[in-house]
């Protein structure tokens, strides 16, 4: 499920065992063995791929936007550009800047999270007040909390059929509402970490419809969910066709005849998590944790929208050894905001914290109770990763040994 050899970068605090969001989410294949590279050197391809940004001449890759916009834009006062999100940091910078900057007609979509926090529905609702067409889709919560619970059962991946209603519903919304650009407000860090991308001299020259592997599926394939083939959830669990397909990517052939460019905005504005927190805060009424960080991490203004988000990085931390905290810090030593000292400091602190704030909501969702819980995780604990001793699971490697 990992890579053999447990490495931490050098520069930043990421870990080897950080396995890619496409293939955690993959709809064909139950495999998660796609991990972020390393040179030679010992520095994570992340790291590399924000040393080049610095050379990158942000002004013309502001003008190949605005040439991509000019070319999707209408005239008759329709939508010309769909962004997906929650009313997060990123969405609602990403909306902002393509209505107020570019003068596009965005319409927003949004696949609703499965328990909606407080916060997190302010958030939302604050995000269309500021003036924001929106069209959401909440999948159906018994069939949904079936499927998570499944998914954690089977690939302790609770948040997988969320992740694949999510990635699906833009391109039905843009396909629905003849829509030929569909722009994310993040992206550009997962292909950041990959070979392929470090190497290209030019990444403008990159295809611009930006298909990933799992925003489309192929007729010949079978699809799975929570670790299980469709006929199988129909036959065992009672369920129709008709509860599955909204997690259904669109077909590739209908995805290729489409003509839809989808793109991150970061590929052409230079992105900070930081930046954009600050600019929703002065654009709506964001609102950060009312706890004043979220559990596993020490940032107060990522994921705040579904109940299930702390469970989703304490199951990463589980299968990796590596959690939300990680993450944070990783992003913030690459945008120069902490040092890798700091950063070392606070994955120490944070790294694998308990999701308690939400944990009953959680197990109610899924139809478990905690002594269930409690085998399904440690059933996932990899040897190369952990180790018992006296009843407690310690980390056999960790970036502050």
């Amino acid at each position: 499920m990992s890579e053999n050899k447990v490495r931490f970068c050098k520069k930043c605090v990421e870990s080897s065992q950080r396995f890619m969001t496409s293939s955690q989410h993959n709809l064909t294949d139950n495999k998660q063995n796609s991990f972020i590279d390393f040179d030679g050197d010992g520095v994570c391809l992340a790291c590399k791929f924000f040393e080049r940004k610095k050379s990158f001449d942000w002004n013309s890759r502001e003008k190949e936007l605005e040439n991509i916009l000019d070319r999707h834009r209408k005239s008759d006062g329709s939508y010309d550009v769909l962004v997906p999100g929650s009313g997060g940091k990123d969405s609602i910078f990403t909306s902002f800047i393509l209505r107020d900057k570019y003068k596009m007609n965005p319409l927003t979509c949004t696949w609703a999270p499965a328990i909606y926090t407080d916060v997190g529905k302010q958030n939302f609702d604050s995000w269309l007040k500021s003036g924001f067409a929106n069209v959401t889709f909440t999948p159906n919560k018994k069939v949904h909390g079936l499927l998570t619970r499944l998914a954690f059962q089977n690939l302790l991946h609770p948040f997988q059929p969320f992740a694949l209603g999510q990635y699906s519903y833009p391109f039905k919304v843009a396909l629905e509402k003849n829509i030929k650009l569909i722009i994310y407000g993040d992206g550009e860090s997962e292909r950041a970490a990959k070979k392929d991308n470090i190497k290209t001299k030019d990444s403008l020259k990159e295809n611009k419809k930006f298909y990933r592997r799992n925003y489309y599926r192929k007729e010949s394939e079978k699809i799975y969910l929570g670790g299980l083939d469709v006929e199988t959830l129909i036959k065992d669990y009672n369920l129709k066709l008709s509860d599955l397909v909204p997690y259904f990517p669109v077909l590739e052939k209908v995805l290729l005849e489409s003509e839809i460019e989808v793109m991150p905005i970061t590929k052409y504005i230079n992105y900070n998590p930081q930046k954009n927190y600050y600019f929703a805060k002065e654009k709506t009424d964001f609102q950060v944790n009312p706890d004043g960080r979220s559990e596993g991490t020490y940032t107060k203004y990522s994921s705040l929208d579904d109940k299930l988000d702390g469970l989703h990085y304490y199951t990463w931390f589980i299968k990796t050894g590596r959690g939300r905290a990680t993450e944070d810090a990783a992003i913030e030593v690459r945008n120069e905001i902490i040092t890798r000292e700091d950063a070392i400091m606070l994955v120490k602190k944070y790294d694998g914290e308990f999701p308690k704030k939400y944990f009953s909501d959680c197990l109610e969702f899924m139809n478990l109770n905690e002594k269930e819980f409690v085998e399904i995780i440690d059933k996932f604990r990899s040897e190369k990763i952990w180790q018992n001793k006296n009843n407690n699971w310690i980390l056999k490697n960790a970036v502050w040994k």
